[in-house]
């Protein structure tokens, strides 16, 4: 059993999806498009329960302004994980599981996609989306920096809030 196959994905469509049915449903959404603006974008939200803490990774595949494939690989850690920073972290960490998952070889598939095309508009860019904000009063303001780089440090563009709908909104729905 491949590393890969610890790994387990679902949307509304399919459960039990291995990493590499996801990568090929993402393949199978840019192929439809070659002139997409495409977003691949990963990121990490976490809920604290009465016993436990429920923590959602969201895949999300835009071709902007013409709809998204997207799924979720949902951890339960059996215990309530109240201090802020240490959630923080799994959370940042367990985006970075995922995008690590997108090696060279697979980022480089994805971009084969709509090589021909750039000069037709189309792009492919990815994200990591970290679910802290930048503000004087958010709670999570003081640990960007050291996410910002760990996100950048993988070589993926980090979004913080507002703009990482993935981890702050739709991971966000499922940790509930």
């Amino acid at each position: 059993m491949s590393k890969n196959q610890d790994y387990l994905f679902q949307n509304l469509q399919a459960k039990n999806m291995t990493f590499e049915h996801v990568f090929s449903q993402i393949v199978a959404f840019m192929k439809s498009d070659h002139l997409g603006k495409y977003r691949l974008m990963v990121g990490t939200d976490s809920q604290v329960h009465r016993f436990n803490t429920v923590f959602i990774t969201g895949i999300v595949i835009q071709n902007e302004g013409k709809g998204v494939w997207a799924c979720i690989r949902k951890v339960v850690v059996p215990r309530k994980m109240l201090q802020l920073h240490e959630r923080i972290s799994l959370e940042l960490s367990l985006t970075e599981e995922i995008v690590s998952l997108f090696t060279d070889e697979r980022k480089n598939e994805l971009i084969n996609i709509i090589l021909p095309y750039i000069y037709q508009g189309a792009t492919f860019s990815m994200e990591g989306h970290i679910d802290i904000g930048a503000g004087k009063r958010n709670k999570t303001s003081e640990f960007v920096k050291e996410m910002v780089t760990r996100m950048e440090s993988m070589g993926v563009e980090p979004k913080i809030k507002p703009d990482a709908f993935v981890a702050s909104s739709y991971a966000n729905r499922y940790t509930k």
